[in-house]
């Protein structure tokens, strides 16, 4: 039997329009969870970075800006926070729509694109997106303004330059926009969608891209790690970071603006803040001089360190250097972190080694020696070499040896021993910034900058070499 042309034709589009009407459906479909339901499970499920400034754990503790803010309001109403590490933006997006997580916590840009797929809370941050490129060669012996020379101050010095920019970013419709109203002439590259916006910078520092756009709080962190990095140029007017949700999460919208705007007035918000971008920023300054070494002594709680180095047997300069390198010998230092005193002791581990005052220069370098020590127990028969195991008990103390662990694990899945710091154990620490590193199976520990600890490990030795030639071993 013949079919006549129409029908073929109508029965086409109706097969067509099925097809594509089921992606649609997908794409569109939005879960019922609310607030009512998150409040009868017990428990919010956040999407987040596992970065170094929203999500991470430092010393054992779990830190970040995004996660002290959310964790206050979990705990306000009663919640068991949970974490949902995505791989990408578009799989966050995807999983807040199924219902898999129920806040995507992104430092997102509200852009117009975005709020066709989901709903914002209001803004906790306004933010200007900037260029961040490399300072020229030689930039530490020039003017201040032979710098502002060299680089790009102009956005229209960048026609006829390529951007790199994270995958499915605001930067990327940014810069797009930046070229047209310049007259075009950019050429802007998504990076591969496993790569974060701080890997992209790290990009940008050592040579292998020239430009790439981040968030100027973010960007000043990562110029504190990466010195050769300009973060001043701004592409953007500021712009609102908010926190996204699903569109019908209505009882949930209001309840976290209800709570940010009462969270904004309160001192607690501005602090949270300056820890992560601020302080720490600040407190990684280095500062070229160390402490004035005359008459053979280093510091005024020198024969305390003697003790304490006896026990370890250690070198007392070693310890003497890890201490400047702590709290430049200043007891009532307290880092970004919160760790505090001389050897920068978190309140957890103070507390586990009987501080009370973690000001008192007895009791703090008495317990950074049990730290230590315990540190040295736990590497003994891992690293036979002493010279070796002190590099590790360091790197451990720094940023604690569940990174460390994780870093000797990768470094053994790759071939090698994991019992050699430089030029091994401490690449693979620096290659934990990487999510194909991150999330491979053997790490348990997530996100590292591995830098920082790299840098720590570096500069103690580098202190303790300058402590040898003026200070006698006695």
């Amino acid at each position: 039997m013949r079919i006549p042309a129409i029908h073929v034709f109508i029965l086409f589009i109706l097969v067509f329009s099925a097809c594509d009407g089921s992606n649609d459906d997908k794409e569109a479909f939005v879960a019922d969870i609310d607030l009512d339901k998150i409040k009868k499970r017990g428990y919010l499920t956040v999407s987040m970075d596992n970065n170094s400034t929203g999500y991470f754990i430092y010393r054992g503790k779990t830190m970040g800006y995004e996660y002290e803010l959310l964790k206050r309001f979990a705990d306000e109403h009663k919640l068991e926070l949970r974490i949902d590490v995505t791989k990408s933006l578009e799989e966050a997006f995807d999983k807040l729509n199924r219902g898999d997580t129920d806040i995507l916590a992104y430092n997102l840009t509200i852009t117009e694109e975005r709020k066709k797929r989901i709903d914002f809370t209001i803004y906790h941050n306004l933010i200007r997106q900037v260029l961040v490129q490399r300072k020229p060669d030689g930039w530490g012996q020039m003017h201040p303004n032979a710098v502002d020379r060299a680089v790009i101050r102009n956005p229209v010095d960048l026609i006829g330059r390529t951007v790199y920019v994270r995958y499915h970013s605001a930067h990327k419709s940014r810069m797009e926009s930046l070229s047209n109203e310049i007259g075009g002439g950019i050429t802007v590259i998504e990076d591969s969608a496993n790569l974060e916006t701080e890997e992209i910078i790290r990009k940008v520092a050592s040579g292998e891209i020239d430009f790439t756009v981040a968030e100027e709080d973010v960007a000043l962190v990562n110029a504190s790690f990466y010195p050769n990095l300009d973060v001043k140029t701004p592409v953007s007017f500021p712009q609102q970071i908010a926190w996204g949700i699903r569109q019908n999460a209505d009882s949930l919208q209001l309840a976290l603006d209800k709570w940010l705007l009462r969270m904004k007035k309160e001192p607690v918000y501005q602090a949270i803040y300056d820890r992560y971008f601020t302080k720490r920023h600040e407190s990684l300054n280095p500062e070229n001089e160390f402490f004035t070494v005359a008459g053979g002594r280093i510091s005024p709680y020198d024969e305390l360190i003697k003790s304490a180095a006896k026990d370890l047997e250690w070198d007392w300069r070693l310890l003497a250097a890890q201490i400047y390198r702590e709290s430049k010998f200043n007891p009532q230092a307290v880092s970004w972190a919160g760790a505090r005193g001389l050897m920068q002791l978190m309140p957890n581990t103070a507390e586990a080694h009987g501080v009370t005052n973690p000001e008192n220069p007895e009791q703090s370098i008495r317990a950074g020696k049990k730290h230590l020590l315990w540190l040295s127990d736990i590497w003994d028969d891992e690293i036979s070499d002493p010279a070796e195991r002190t590099k590790f008990i360091l790197a451990s103390y720094n940023v604690g040896q569940g990174h460390i662990q994780d870093a000797v694990a990768l470094a053994k899945k790759a071939g090698y021993s994991g019992r050699k710091w430089d030029g091994e154990v401490e690449e693979f620490l620096l290659k934990k910034s990487k999510p194909d590193y991150y999330r491979d199976p053997v790490v348990k520990y997530g996100y590292c900058r591995g830098i920082e600890t790299v840098t720590y490990v570096r500069n103690v030795f580098t202190i303790y070499n300058t402590y040898r030639e003026l200070v006698p071993e006695g």
